[in-house]
């Protein structure tokens, strides 16, 4: 038999931990890295008699997350068990939840014009899965609408650390760190679409800090379940579904689906398997040598024996909460871009930069808010300002200026008051100094002569001192117009306006 197409489908489950001050269940402090085994207690470590209670904190951002994806508050849930033994979950089982997840029916809606030009929907319908879903495509293909199934609330695990040598060890001063875990319909169909997923996903939690979001330190990690539809002289065929585990790079989501993709082909040519709805196989990624590696078998919530956690009551959600999480959302990453580059004009590269954080968009809105030249207004920012916090590995909320700061040097470069070349000089200085730069034009005496009498005076001593240049202009040498306005320049202190006396030194010469 040969194979007629095949496609990939990927879901994802990303797992993200929260902001919040103390661990989920307990006052242990939530913080990255330090000693191991120093910020721990009976309620994280599971001992005997310790009794959990929530954070209302962990609540309310796990509710930020769900308007900010879209998705329905429950006004009434609970938490469960989750049994499963591995040495990083002390107590046996994981506080988690079930069947009745605080957020439910949300959405994320990709950007598809981040991907290859290739992989672009070009108005055709998102998917190919057998349902309907009038939202999936927006604006003609230039967004997929992905459905997030549901975010639920648990706690994070501790974290084992294989060291040289024959031992392993166990840090739990990550056991009980407040997470999220968003689970996704399987609407994927690309690598580069589920890793354009996380990081669409980290932009828009990092947005309403929810999360720190930082890969690296495992602040949010990604399981992708991916399987094939193959389609076999005309017949539907699918794959068993594989849950790629604890991928935390965008690159390392696609190098492990991309591979997993052609090794669930090979497979299904080599020894077809049935696709069963209860049953996955858990892979791990092997980054040193480019492929998955099984890990274990499962099928379903059958393995995890969830019963409802005993300890802790189902709870209702006040309405009060949700408002306070909905308010914290605002504006979201791609609707101000989009709405930045209708009321301003700017780039893609300009608002793709300038809504990198919140906290830089709020910046340069309230920079635009009274300038002449918005444009110019976000030049200076992204060529001038980022530059130098770049170079000190600082963000904007470090920075000791205010948007007036740039309001005033665009205004006053608008208005002639100064040049562009004495705006790199204004600007050097308000970053060293915190004036203001009306303040510095006016003790530096910088403030640019646009006095056509006082400028033309100047005019007719140059051009008198030069009578060569005068000579050479008569016999058709344009360009001594540029040297004799350096001489206007020279003579001014540069402070001449020099549009005025360019135009200046040419009607003069066209009069001799």
């Amino acid at each position: 038999m040969a194979i007629d197409k095949w496609e990939i489908v990927i879901g994802c489950e990303i797992h993200t931990q929260l902001l919040t001050k103390t661990k989920a269940f307990c006052a242990c402090e939530n913080r990255y890295a330090g000693m191991p085994n120093t910020r721990v207690c009976p309620v994280c470590l599971g001992l005997p008699g310790a009794m959990p209670r929530i954070s209302k904190g962990y609540v309310e951002l796990g509710a930020v997350a769900g308007h900010a994806l879209n998705c329905n508050i429950a006004r009434f849930t609970k938490f469960d068990r989750k049994h499963y033994f591995y040495p990083d979950l002390s107590k046996g089982y994981q506080i988690t939840q079930y069947d009745i997840p605080l957020c439910t029916d949300g959405h994320v809606d990709l950007p598809m014009h981040k991907l290859p030009e290739e992989q672009q929907l070009g108005g055709k319908r998102c998917c190919t899965k057998n349902f309907k879903n009038e939202d999936c495509i927006i604006e003609n293909g230039k967004y997929k609408r992905i459905r997030v199934e549901r975010i639920h609330l648990e706690e994070d695990v501790g974290k084992s650390l294989h060291l040289q040598g024959s031992h392993s060890y166990i840090d739990y001063n990550r056991c009980g760190v407040p997470l999220i875990e968003i689970v996704t319909k399987p609407d994927m169909s690309s690598p580069e679409e589920a890793a354009l997923f996380m990081e669409t996903v980290q932009e828009i939690l990092r947005y309403v800090k929810v999360t720190n979001g930082n890969l690296e330190e495992g602040n949010m990690r990604c399981d992708a379940n991916i399987n094939l539809n193959v389609w076999e002289d005309g017949k539907l065929y699918h794959t068993p579904i594989s849950e790629i585990k604890n991928l935390n790079s965008f690159q390392k989501i696609k190098d492990a689906c991309t591979y997993e993709a052609q090794r669930q082909l090979k497979e299904f040519q080599e020894d077809r398997q049935e696709f069963n709805p209860g049953f996955k196989v858990t892979m791990g990624w092997d980054d040193e040598n480019g492929k998955t590696v099984i890990q274990r078998t499962k099928n379903s919530f059958v393995d995890y024996r969830f019963v409802v956690e005993p300890d802790i009551k189902p709870f209702t959600v006040s309405d009060e909460l949700i408002q306070r999480a909905k308010d914290k959302v605002g504006e979201l990453p791609e609707a101000k871009r989009v709405r930045l580059q209708k009321e301003y004009g700017l780039s893609d590269f300009d608002v793709e930069t300038l809504t990198q954080t919140r906290d830089l968009a709020i910046w340069f809105e309230k920079a635009a808010e009274n300038a002449k030249d918005v444009k110019k207004v976000a030049n200076w920012i992204l060529a001038e300002l980022l530059a130098v916090l770049n170079e000190k590995k600082q963000t904007i909320t470090d920075v000791a200026i205010t948007p007036q700061h740039i309001t005033e040097l665009v205004n006053a470069i608008a208005d002639k008051k100064i040049s562009n070349a004495q705006g790199k000089t204004v600007f050097a200085k308000m970053m060293e100094t915190n004036k203001l730069p009306s303040q510095i034009i006016k003790e530096d005496g910088m403030e640019t002569v646009s006095d056509t009498g006082a400028i033309e005076a100047i005019v007719e001593q140059v051009v008198s001192a030069n009578p060569k240049a005068v000579a050479d202009f008569k016999s058709g040498k344009t360009n001594v117009v540029g040297w004799l306005m350096g001489q206007v320049m020279k003579a001014s202190g540069g402070k001449v306006n020099p549009k005025v006396a360019t135009e200046l030194i040419s009607k003069k010469l066209s009069s001799m």
